[in-house]
């Protein structure tokens, strides 16, 4: 049966946005009256489709928040616990409203092999549409990451690639022996600063890594308008043509170039005109996905910006509704 699209007789067209679902930490910096309601919503599934109906977004993309299976050290539980959430999310989430929500796998990436294989478990089996890794992952301790450029990540890789769907590269907070810059500045840690540097730094590290010479079909995803860097990569490009070579990897082509070929966008927890106006220029309407980031952003106040942001209503369909329909397969997935 093919997912339901809610229309308006404004201006609105369908969405399809990520949202995060399940679990999540606390943290000492977050109002604790916005943090219970964010909780709260994380699991109610019922009143997220009533939002959606609302603010006429036709489907959701259900994803484990951060700091997700990357925070845990013990790689045999974090394969367990990966395996168990997907379940949860296929049958508690997805299945109460199967025409409206989709989901990203959870991964262990603390074991690659694994990852690779409950990836394509979850893909064909559970129908899922895609992957959502939080960040770097712990191996062992804390303060011990593991980035996606590494080499004993190649065989994930190379599975998302096999498969055709794409991975969603959310934020963490830096590792706690980074934290120093912000003793006494702790509100910006997560999403309003740290997420972002964080999240930035980790996909340029895929970008020079030659990722996406190896794998040129890779495609992935970055929240925020792209965590800044279709205003900061342009910089980067240019001073590096004065670096010497073998201090920024082994990329093949300029920086920008893998942005506007293997990122998508989305606008998730940014509403602001000029910000996406200058996206759309560095990367182009194509590349672009509408998202909302609920519950930690409100539909009811990033999808009326949307309608009403003047861009061409060419764009607006692309950015709220067909890019997703060809990215994430949802009318074959549909059909099926």
């Amino acid at each position: 049966m093919p997912p339901r699209i809610t229309t308006r007789r404004s201006r609105r067209s369908s969405r399809w946005c990520r949202t995060a679902c399940s679990a999540t930490g606390s943290h000492d910096f977050t109002a604790k009256d916005y943090f219970d309601e964010v909780q709260r919503r994380l699991q109610e599934v019922d009143q997220r489709v009533e939002d959606m109906d609302r603010n006429g977004i036709g489907i959701s993309i259900l994803s484990l928040t951060q700091p997700g299976i990357e925070g845990i050290t013990d790689s045999r539980k974090a394969v367990d616990m990966a395996r168990r959430m997907n379940d949860h999310a296929a049958e508690n989430l997805v299945a109460r409203h199967p025409e409206r929500l989709r989901a990203f796998a959870a991964l262990p990436l603390q074991d690659p092999e694994k990852a690779a294989e409950e990836l394509e478990r979850a893909v064909r089996d559970l129908g899922f549409v895609g992957a959502l890794v939080n960040g770097y992952s712990n191996i062992g301790d804390e303060n011990s990451a593991q980035y996606l450029d590494e080499p004993q990540v190649e065989p994930f890789w190379a599975r998302v690639e096999q498969l055709g769907v794409p991975v969603y590269l959310h934020p963490r907070i830096p590792l706690p022996d980074q934290q120093r810059i912000y003793q006494g500045y702790e509100g910006l840690l997560g999403s309003a600063w740290g997420f972002g540097v964080e999240t930035a730094t980790h996909a340029l590290r895929l970008i020079l890594s030659g990722l996406f010479d190896r794998h040129p079909g890779v495609n992935v995803i970055l929240g925020h308008l792209g965590e800044a860097l279709p205003f900061t990569l342009p910089r980067v490009e240019h001073r590096l043509r004065h670096q010497r070579r073998e201090t920024h990897g082994v990329h093949e082509k300029p920086p920008t170039e893998y942005l506007r070929n293997n990122f998508y966008l989305t606008t998730s927890g940014v509403f602001r005109t000029q910000t996406l106006l200058d996206t759309l220029l560095e990367v182009g309407a194509d590349r672009v996905l509408f998202s909302v980031d609920y519950p930690y952003e409100s539909m009811d106040e990033l999808s009326p910006w949307f309608d009403q942001c003047p861009i061409s209503e060419n764009d607006r369909v692309k950015i709220g509704r067909s890019n997703s329909e060809k990215l994430f397969r949802l009318q074959q997935r549909a059909a099926a």
